[in-house]
């Protein structure tokens, strides 16, 4: 298995997405997840003015000078199935047609959810969301993979935060191109067997979000940092033939600074400096390689 992160790790750092990954290779990434949540909520990169194939150009230009590969995404963020989600489909279509100019196979677009609607309904609404995408993505070969949630906490607000009804939706879509993305931290909330949950989604797991927490709340810190059990997820991916990437979604690793109680009169360090983030980044990358070493299935 080969590590990846997303380029998200760098987002209170950077606006763009070339120093992102600037800074994901200088800690020692060399395949990466293309965050278009970064682009959306500035309306920057992807999601920006600029014609979309020059502005692939440049990304594409900057991972060969640092021999870096994109190798999934994650759309941004939205309301999937609310009454009015046709722009909402619009901006995944182009999060699709990015994809397609930098050569990427996977993208992660999270499911939708609505006060009141049963299991059925949500897979059937979702399913309503998703075919459009799906028949657009078709045209690339790329594979629109749907994750598990963190725990269901609201009452009457249903959400797929377990293997098995995620595997319900992935079979109620019925597309082959339409896949999961299993979040290790998403599960540890719930204190899941990880290995037993993976065996449920078996050869529908085509990426991962490896991340940890300490089973209350949804931290996306770095493994060790919290109670996820590592030897089940390596085993579930083990039994299941997981031949993907190991990639991470621990961009808290270092809580980010609007998350920290400020001192008004001076706020020297209440950021945690640059440098300082590169080299966590690379204490992440460590923490992957040795957990992969472990299991003899790390490769360069």
């Amino acid at each position: 298995m080969k590590l990846a992160t997303t380029t998200g790790d760098f987002s209170n750092y950077t606006v763009e997405q070339t120093k992102a990954m600037e800074y994901c290779a200088t800690a020692g990434f060399r395949y990466l997840d293309y965050d278009f949540g970064s682009d959306f909520r500035r309306k920057n990169g992807a999601f920006s003015n600029e014609d979309l194939d020059a502005y692939a150009d440049i990304i594409k230009r900057k991972a060969d000078e640092l021999g870096v590969r994109f190798i999934q995404s994650h759309a941004p963020m939205g309301a999937p199935i609310a009454p009015d989600n046709a722009q909402f489909i619009a901006d995944n279509k182009r999060c699709i047609d990015f994809c397609a100019k930098l050569g990427i196979d996977k993208i992660v677009i999270h499911s939708g959810y609505e006060p009141g609607l049963s299991p059925e309904q949500t897979f059937l609404r979702n399913r309503d969301f998703f075919l459009p995408l799906l028949h657009h993505a078709e045209k690339y070969g790329i594979n629109i993979l749907v994750e598990n949630f963190n725990i269901r906490c609201i009452e009457n607000l249903y959400w797929i935060d377990n293997a098995t009804d995620l595997l319900k939706m992935i079979e109620c879509v019925d597309h082959p191109l339409f896949h999961a993305v299993w979040d290790a931290g998403h599960a540890n909330m719930q204190k899941m067997s990880q290995d037993e949950e993976l065996k449920i989604l078996g050869k529908h797991v085509m990426a991962l979000h490896v991340q940890d927490n300490m089973g209350n709340d949804d931290s996306h810190v770095a493994p060790y940092f919290g109670t996820l059990s590592l030897d089940s997820l390596m085993h579930g991916l083990i039994d299941i033939g997981y031949n993907g990437y190991f990639t991470f979604e621990a961009s808290n690793i270092l809580l980010s600074a609007d998350k920290r109680t400020p001192y008004e009169k001076d706020k020297r360090v209440w950021k945690a400096p640059l440098d300082i983030r590169i080299k966590a980044e690379n204490l992440l990358y460590e923490i992957g390689k040795s957990v992969l070493c472990a299991y003899d299935c790390f490769e360069e």
